[in-house]
């Protein structure tokens, strides 16, 4: 059974850490609904992944300096999964409209709360380990953006030529007192043909784009205001003046949906890199959990119980861990068990998923 590692406890960092985590993904469904997608599921380890996204980063910040946004329809249930976490610093936003919106209501919400400072920006459901090695990261680039106008994401080594990833081309490699690798950022390519990420992996100057961030409030202030500014012009007075929540609603109304990576990432020129010392995994469908669930003799990955014969490279993923599912002559399959909901598949076709899902009612769903 594979249980959260934990933090070693870490000198404090003068930052705020915001996590996001309003997502609403279909590709782990049935354990993943509407009600609890997938940042508020226990899938690699005891606790669900959103709580252990910010014990990563809280040792290092401080609990109190936490800030997680998600859905107005998740609060309740993400208040729940982070008991240490003060519910005020739980932001829900009024509607979806991608992360550029809601890294910019964070930026003014940061300010707002703790004045200008460095922000840590995490999505919510990646696998990291060790946490030592990703809190060393984080100190050295929360120096780095503290001194310098500076955007710093983190790169990863890409194992194969995966398409379903953002890359970061690398720059010229930054001579800093650091044991780290920090590189300027050349340009950021989205989720490339198979053909061109092929290319890229074999140049050697690519990395996979994590979609982590840090930087100071000011300097993506500052961004937002070059290339988004309506962004900032619209949400400052929400924030700033006593409208509360119904100021909120009306300013997220009035704003496009568009990611912060196409919309400053993409073009602004203060971009730096990391190379990231740890491992890294955005798991994002079910065969992806197999490095991470313990296996039995014949390879079979698994969360609950499994009798296999004749059966092997199979992923089974049980809600209940008592639950057990018996394997006869089979490979490669998908088997998952969640609440009255069952999905069978092969591996192969996970991406096919989302169809499936489509497809059912809303009840089903």
């Amino acid at each position: 059974m594979t249980t959260r590692s934990k933090p070693a406890r870490a000198r404090r960092v003068p930052a705020v850490a915001v996590v996001l985590a309003g997502g609403a993904g279909t590709r782990f469904w049935p354990a993943s609904t509407s009600a609890r997608p997938k940042q508020l599921l226990p899938l690699v380890s005891d606790d669900v992944m959103l709580a252990d996204t910010v014990a990563r980063v809280a040792t290092l910040v401080g609990r109190e300096r936490v800030l997680v946004v998600t859905s107005a329809s998740l609060r309740a249930a993400v208040t729940r999964a982070l008991p240490g976490v003060p519910r005020r610093n739980v932001l829900a936003e009024p509607e979806r409209k991608d992360t550029a919106a809601a890294i910019a209501w964070a930026t003014l919400e940061v300010e707002k709360r703790f004045g200008a400072t460095v922000m840590v920006v995490l999505p919510s459901d990646h696998v990291i380990h060790p946490v030592a090695a990703f809190q060393a990261a984080l100190r050295s680039a929360i120096a780095q953006a503290a001194a310098a106008p500076c955007l710093y994401t983190f790169g990863i080594a890409p194992t194969h030529p995966a398409t379903g990833y953002g890359y970061i081309e690398l720059g010229a490699r930054l001579e800093l007192k650091s044991a780290l690798e920090h590189h300027a950022v050349a340009r950021f390519v989205e989720k490339p043909a198979q053909a061109r990420a092929q290319q890229m992996l074999a140049s050697g100057s690519f990395l996979w784009n994590s979609g982590m961030f840090v930087w100071s409030t000011a300097t993506i202030k500052d961004e937002l205001a070059r290339f988004l500014p309506a962004h900032l012009d619209t949400l400052t007075p929400a924030v700033r003046g006593r409208g509360g929540a119904t100021a909120l609603r009306r300013a997220f109304a009035k704003l496009p949906a568009i990611s912060i990576d196409k919309a400053v990432m993409e073009h602004t020129d203060r971009a730096r890199c990391l190379t990231a010392p740890f491992s890294w995994a955005d798991v994002g469908s079910f065969p992806a959990l197999a490095p991470f669930l313990p296996k039995d003799t014949h390879a079979n990955a698994h969360r609950g119980r499994v009798a296999a014969h004749a059966a092997h490279d199979n992923v089974v993923w049980c809600a209940d861990r008592d639950e057990l599912v018996a394997l006869l002559g089979v490979e490669g399959l998908v088997v998952v068990r969640s609440g009255k909901r069952t999905l069978v598949m092969p591996a192969a076709r996970a991406e096919e998923l989302k169809s499936l899902v489509a497809s059912l009612d809303d009840t089903e769903r």
